[in-house]
């Protein structure tokens, strides 16, 4: 063999040997990611072939069910429609699968080893998924939809219980019904509405500035830190200088030395603009990325189709330490923060948990077709936030907020309740805002904790947000969820 033909043979046996290689590292290696891709062809085409779970809420009923069409396929309905839209999403051939339909999408299709699905089919035997059991209760879900409707065009809430980290209720508005979602031409008249967005989970997706709801992390950052303690005093004098800019509190009301429960209380801007200053960006850093900001739930939905909350500059998250970021005003709510309502949700439950975030979970259990349970989703602990008695003390500052001042929308009656209302201001107008409520009952037992976020409306968090609030609340609180 001479030299040239000699080079050749052994350039091709390279080449065959390295698509050998990258063959085997699909196919074995990277089996998992390449058959979960939403849109891979053969994992779409077998999932019509299989009676897909069912998807079910906390009270048995069915969000998610399969019919087998006259051509033998299977195809997916939604009996309770838009209620579930937003959290459980939608599966179709001609469209993909989105939300906790794509996340499930596994134990949905009952999905067995190559082996097994083939003897299967040449013995006739059926194929069945799993059922998906959810922590989602309905009345509370719907509950929500509607009061956001009624307050304004748009917004979210999440509600879990602190304790465990189940999300009771995830609800988003506007909405869609995923029965509506069929083919591509039904897809893109959502997707491009940008009027109302439908498609857009303002729960996990969609950020705002939280307003004053922040005071409640830059609380407990200067309690757990150990700079500060319910009786510290600070000045709040309206106009204080912060970063070089003289910030102003609510309706320019000036104080003199207060301390951290009454600023709490009467939610002075200039408190916890200085407290935030003061702690500086590293502990700040260090406090909100406790609580989850900097990084995306840890939810058990698809990764892309949630967001971080933080600070954010030309429209990328940035850390707290930049050198672009105001922290005094971070600390109120201010700046360039944004975050999503599950965020707020997960700072509440931190503060009720003595102190102890949970991973947040849609799913309770993964139950086969005869009923036995093959997997249950435990309670996970996310973080270590702040001390038991750090806790306790931001929950004596957020219960005074509702019994001291005159937040009696959120006031449920036989329930001690703790909470935050914020306001953001928008570039509608001064009088249209984006408003907040953060809370969770009973305050010295906590069963649920909530956020709501109500966008672009003529009012403040106390008047429109706290009432969302209470009625959740008191929902999930009756039926002992």
């Amino acid at each position: 063999m001479n030299q040239p033909i000699a080079r050749l043979f052994m350039v091709t046996i390279v080449l065959f040997g390295a698509l050998a290689v990258m063959t085997s590292w699909w196919t074995v290696v990277r089996a998992d990611e390449l058959n979960a891709a939403t849109q891979n062809t053969r994992e779409v085409l077998r999932g019509l072939k299989v009676r897909r779970g069912l998807i079910r809420d906390a009270d048995g009923g069915v969000i998610a069910r399969s019919v087998r069409e006259e051509n033998g396929v299977y195809s997916r309905r939604y009996p309770q429609g838009a209620i579930f839209g937003h959290p459980v999403g939608y599966s179709r051939a001609s469209v993909g699968q989105t939300e906790l339909e794509r996340f499930r999408n596994e134990p949905l299709i009952g999905k067995k080893d190559s082996i097994t699905t083939v003897f299967d089919q040449l013995t006739g035997k059926q194929a069945d998924g799993q059922d998906v059991i959810t922590h989602l209760d309905p009345e509370a879900q719907k509950q929500a939809i509607d009061a956001i409707a009624r307050a304004g065009k748009s917004g979210s809430v999440v509600a879990m219980d602190p304790q465990t980290g189940a999300v009771q209720v995830m609800a988003s508005v506007p909405g869609y019904d995923p029965n509506t979602v069929v083919d591509q031409k039904s897809f893109s008249a959502l997707a491009t509405d940008e009027a109302r967005k439908p498609l857009v989970n303002r729960a996990l997706q969609f950020g705002e500035a939280p307003g004053s709801t922040m005071k409640v992390v830059t609380a407990a950052a200067a309690i757990d830190s150990g700079e500060y303690d319910l009786d510290s005093q600070v000045d709040g004098k309206n106009n204080a200088v912060i970063s070089g800019v003289p910030l102003k509190n609510n309706f320019n009301e000036s104080f003199g030395s207060i301390d951290l429960v009454g600023a709490l209380a009467k939610s002075v801007n200039t408190v916890f603009a200085r407290v935030a200053e003061d702690l500086g960006k590293e502990t700040m850093r260090k406090y909100m990325r406790r609580f989850g900001f900097e990084q995306k739930p840890q939810l058990d939905y698809p990764e892309d189709a949630m967001s971080a909350s933080g600070e954010y500059r030309n429209g990328k998250l940035i850390p707290v330490t930049s050198r672009f970021v105001d922290v005094g005003r971070m600390g109120i709510g201010q700046d360039k923060l944004s975050v999503t309502t599950m965020q707020m949700a997960q700072v509440a439950a931190a503060i009720a948990n003595e102190g102890t975030l949970m991973k947040p979970r849609l799913t309770d259990r993964i139950v086969d077709r005869d009923g036995r349970t093959a997997e249950k989703i435990e309670p996970e602990v996310q973080s270590k936030v702040v001390s038991k008695e750090s806790a306790a003390a931001v929950r004596t500052m957020m219960e005074a907020v509702v019994e001291r001042g005159t937040l009696t929308a959120a006031q449920i009656p036989g329930v001690q309740v703790a909470g935050k209302t914020g306001t953001a201001e928008t570039q509608l107008g001064d009088t249209i805002n984006d408003v907040w409520f953060i809370a969770f009952a009973p305050s010295r037992d906590p069963r649920v904790a909530i956020a709501v976020n109500v966008q672009d409306v003529p009012g403040f968090g106390g008047e429109i947000a706290a009432p969302i609030a209470k009625d959740v609340m008191t929902t999930l609180l009756r039926k002992g969820n």
